[in-house]
């Protein structure tokens, strides 16, 4: 089994330690578990759990030696989180971990990997609360709190909380494909995927969905995504002039509507893309996209890969 090792720094935050154990620990294939999943501190302390309790663990640091994937929950440790530097015991821990393991981060343990030096020149994200000390800290990070997730190959940061869990359920499609994936965010009854470049929103309220909201005419698109779907028929849909509309959606969303709807009409195609045998062409045009050469430009701008490649790698078996 792949072994998936949680190390907690104090003060952990607790809600980011329990994603990985319960998201890995629901990946299944015939019965058969997919991820061994260890939690352990920097030493065989007991660790302080913001917000009023403390953890102890069943294995030490020494964990960290045979992990083929790390994962480093968000933490209020001093150190990386004010003043840029790395602890010596965080540092020795670190040092622990073999070379070519997978290493992630779930919202502030993103500073952490920082501070280690491990996300220079890198591209990364954290909570987007903590964007602007964290650019302060470390201003060789590439660092966008604009998106749920990076995948940079063996460094994986997330944003706060639950952008955690997408991150891993990303991580497990990519190691076993999306019936895996799908399956365990079924058992966590979370939804199965959310693009890691989709918005944090952050600072925009949850819009009430009755009079003056753009929901309804989002939710008739996502039922007409293979139509000619333009800014003036979705403005007239929602009985709204064309600037009141667009000012509306962005401000509920975070993304123009022509910019939503590309990214609907991508994870339509992804998903029939898993999901069927239909050829590239009608996949694209099924999805609103028009050709297979619009489907491939797409595919290509929002996650490097062609549609072949993609269908190789996440279809069911």
């Amino acid at each position: 089994m792949h072994s998936v090792v949680v190390l907690a720094i104090s003060e952990v935050i607790g809600y980011d330690m329990a994603i990985p154990p319960q998201v890995f620990s629901a990946a299944e294939r015939d019965g058969r578990r997919l991820y061994d999943v260890k939690l352990c501190g920097v030493d065989n302390e007991p660790v302080r759990v913001a917000h009023g309790y403390t953890a102890k663990f069943d294995h030490g640091p020494e964990a960290l030696a045979t992990a083929d994937t790390v994962i480093i929950p968000g933490t209020a440790l001093e150190g990386p989180r004010r003043r840029g530097s790395l602890p010596d015991d965080v540092a020795d821990a670190l040092a622990l971990i073999p070379a070519g393991a997978r290493i992630m981060s779930i919202c502030t343990g993103a500073f952490v990997l920082a501070a280690a030096g491990l996300l220079d020149g890198r591209r990364a994200t954290t909570h987007w609360a903590h964007a602007e000390t964290f650019r302060r800290l470390y201003p060789r990070v590439q660092l966008d709190e604009g998106v749920l997730f990076v995948d940079d190959g063996d460094l994986l940061t997330s944003a706060g909380l639950a952008a955690g869990m997408d991150l891993c359920l990303h991580v497990i499609r990519s190691d076993h494909g999306s019936a895996v994936a799908n399956t365990a965010a079924r058992y966590c009854v979370v939804p199965p995927w959310r693009d890691g470049g989709q918005s944090q929103y952050i600072d925009h309220p949850t819009p009430e969905s009755g009079a003056g909201s753009t929901a309804a005419t989002r939710a008739w698109a996502l039922e007409r995504l293979d139509d000619s779907l333009d800014l003036d028929t979705l403005a007239r849909h929602a009985r709204m002039s064309v600037r009141t509309f667009s000012r509306r959606f962005r401000a509920e969303t975070g993304l123009s509507p022509r910019t939503w709807l590309n990214q609907q009409r991508v994870l339509r195609a992804r998903h029939l893309l898993e999901t069927t045998n239909l050829a590239v062409d009608r996949v694209a045009a099924a999805s609103g996209l028009g050709t297979a050469a619009s489907l491939r430009q797409h595919l290509r701008a929002s996650i490097g890969v062609s549609p072949l490649a993609y269908r190789r790698t996440f279809s069911s078996p």
